[in-house]
């Protein structure tokens, strides 16, 4: 079984306990899905090398969920989940992919309306049974149709973080085929869209029809469309399709820009190439020739003069290469023609995270494991945003207990930083929190006590359906008050389950500029807030931008690397990223 498919059984253990109203055991099935769906090794490979050892050394993972994947990798399930699949046999996946949506609603639903998957569900919101339930209303029935109908004009595509840890494991499999060459992923991947919708991998070997054989048997394949000795192209078991070509080497690199895209993109490319005289396709560009034979007939010769790579074939075009991230004919043909592609900010240049959750309210770990994971992944600093006290749900702190988590990151501070005799690298945890912007625009935590924070983020969380004109205002408001640095995911949306709320995003960057407020970049793949063409409009016009996780545990701190493709969508320079920035020269670019 693949680690996707581990981690989702977790997860669904974790909402059915919570149905049975078990305590405790959801959280602990949380976190052991996290931690599956962080682990970089197949965990079916951890048991096989270490046995019931090896799997307690997964974060999350106890001895009695260790025992429970030992009779998953032998029977492919376990007593327990059986049990409570039978009891509750719920769609648990795609019901709660609807916004408003949980355990408790679910449990709701089935044990009411015999409610089972997303079908049920839109027909009993569309009939009004569900106002037969106590508590729900029709606006909370509203609100659930709104969310089905957004979920169905995905088109089925999948959130970028669900399938890139998928393909890179295909990927790592694949090239260790016998007499594999190169393997790459392109397509809207490649691109690092922020919906995916199937999956596309180039190969250069020595012995195709072994590497196409191989791929259709991978342990991600549910069904084979078709299969040849070149091309594979397969159903994979999370609904997508997914086709594997095998190329010559000589044009591996031409390929390669042909599949990765996108359309527009490359339709430019192609007119580009017609005007200089040549033909691009994906075996290569080529020059055509006339000949002439004997009885003055015309015939076509065409010579290849660029394939091997992709900067090859644009540089014969007279283009610099830009980079897959851009390549959505937003401008970037144009700037690579004049030799003016923006140099974006880069994959490894972040130098902390400004916003993270942790167990002080809805974050799966302490203060000191997020820290030691920062560290591990080689962050300067990161700052602890925990929820404010008005998201009552996440059991979000009042001023009291912010004082109180000073007090704590302070005294560890103290034991990460060399100069106090502690063992560990220079490090820095930055005290912070996650204010919430009221309905009026006002804040839930007092000025004193915001004061007294490194940095403070502001976000809106509730009252999402306010006017245009209302929500921009609150948000605006908000990004007056001396002490909020940041505005964390400023549209509020959620990929395939919630659409933004109707704001004005150019007054919100406007505002940003004359208030000197950083705008967020979340980087947690379910948000990906700002979109790409609103990082762009900041760049534009001057206003500055970080890049955070939004984690609520170690496993989300990997997140940036989403984040960062996000901002180079968006055409964003290292320059317009406040936390590439060493600590102290980023504090200077705070409000304080």
């Amino acid at each position: 079984m693949t680690n996707e498919e581990i981690s989702k059984i977790l997860a669904e253990m974790a909402v059915l306990y919570e149905m049975e109203s078990v305590e405790f055991k959801p959280r602990a099935y949380e976190r052991a899905s996290d931690g599956v769906a962080g682990l970089q090794e197949e965990v079916e490979s951890v048991y096989k090398k270490d046995g019931i050892k090896g799997l307690m050394k997964i974060p999350g993972v106890g001895r009695g969920i260790a025992e429970h994947l030992k009779q998953l990798f032998s029977d492919g399930h376990f007593k327990e989940y059986d049990r409570l699949k039978k009891k509750f046999p719920v769609d648990i996946a795609s019901l709660s992919s609807i916004e408003g949506v949980g355990p408790k609603m679910i449990k709701l639903l089935y044990n009411q309306l015999k409610i089972k998957n997303i079908s049920d569900l839109e027909k009993a919101a569309a009939s009004g049974e569900l106002r037969a339930i106590p508590h729900i209303r029709e606006k909370m029935e509203q609100k659930i149709l709104k969310g089905i109908e957004y979920k169905k004009s995905g088109g089925g595509r999948v959130e970028i973080g669900k399938l890139l840890p998928l393909a890179r494991a295909m990927k790592s499999r694949l090239e260790k085929v016998k007499g594999v060459e190169a393997i790459e992923i392109a397509g809207s991947l490649r691109r690092r869209q922020e919906t995916i919708g199937d999956l596309d991998f180039l190969a250069v070997s020595e012995n195709p029809e072994m590497i196409c054989e191989f791929f259709s048997k991978m342990p991600e394949v549910s069904h084979v469309f078709a299969k040849g000795p070149t091309k594979v192209l397969v159903r994979l078991k999370q609904g997508l399709d997914a086709d594997l070509r095998v190329l010559p080497k000589v044009s591996f690199g031409a390929a390669l820009q042909y599949f990765t895209g996108s359309k527009d993109h490359n339709v430019e490319v192609r007119k580009i190439a017609i005007k200089k005289g040549y033909k691009l396709n994906e075996y290569g560009l080529f020059k055509s020739a006339d000949t002439r034979g004997k009885k003055r007939r015309t015939t076509q010769k065409e010579t290849l003069v660029a394939a091997h790579t992709e900067e090859e074939v644009y540089k014969k075009l007279g283009m610099d290469t830009p980079p897959p991230e851009m390549r959505l004919n937003r401008g970037e043909i144009e700037a690579a023609l004049k030799h003016r592609l923006p140099k974006l900010v880069g994959y490894g240049d972040l130098k902390g995270d400004l916003q993270t959750q942790t167990d002080w309210t809805d974050g799966a770990n302490s203060i000191s494991e997020m820290a030691e994971e920062a560290m591990r992944l080689g962050h300067e600093y990161m700052a602890v945003t925990d929820h404010t006290r008005s998201l009552a749900m996440t059991g979000g702190a009042d001023e009291k207990k912010l004082l109180r988590q000073m007090s704590e990151i302070d005294k560890l501070n103290l034991k990460f930083n060399p100069r106090s005799g502690g063992q560990k690298s220079k490090f820095k945890i930055l005290k912070g929190a996650e204010v919430n912007i009221l309905k009026d625009g006002s804040l839930d935590i007092d000025d004193k006590t915001l004061a007294k924070l490194d940095v403070v983020g502001a976000a809106v969380h509730s009252f999402f359906n306010l006017s245009r004109e209302d929500q921009t205002a609150r948000i605006i408001k908000a990004m007056g008050n001396r002490n909020v640095d940041i505005i964390f995911h400023p549209t509020g949306r959620i990929i395939n389950r919630r659409k933004p709320y109707d704001v004005d995003i150019e007054a919100i960057i406007k505002a940003a500029k004359r208030t000197g407020t950083i705008l967020e970049i979340d980087g947690h793949p379910w948000r990906l807030d700002l979109s790409d063409e609103h990082i762009r409009m900041a760049k534009e016009a001057g206003v500055k931008m970080v890049i955070d996780t939004d984690a609520h545990s170690v496993h989300e701190l990997s997140y940036l690397e989403y984040g960062i493709a996000q901002a180079r969508r968006g055409w964003a320079e290292k320059s317009d990223i406040i936390n590439t920035l060493p600590l102290g020269d980023f504090l200077k670019c705070l409000k304080k």
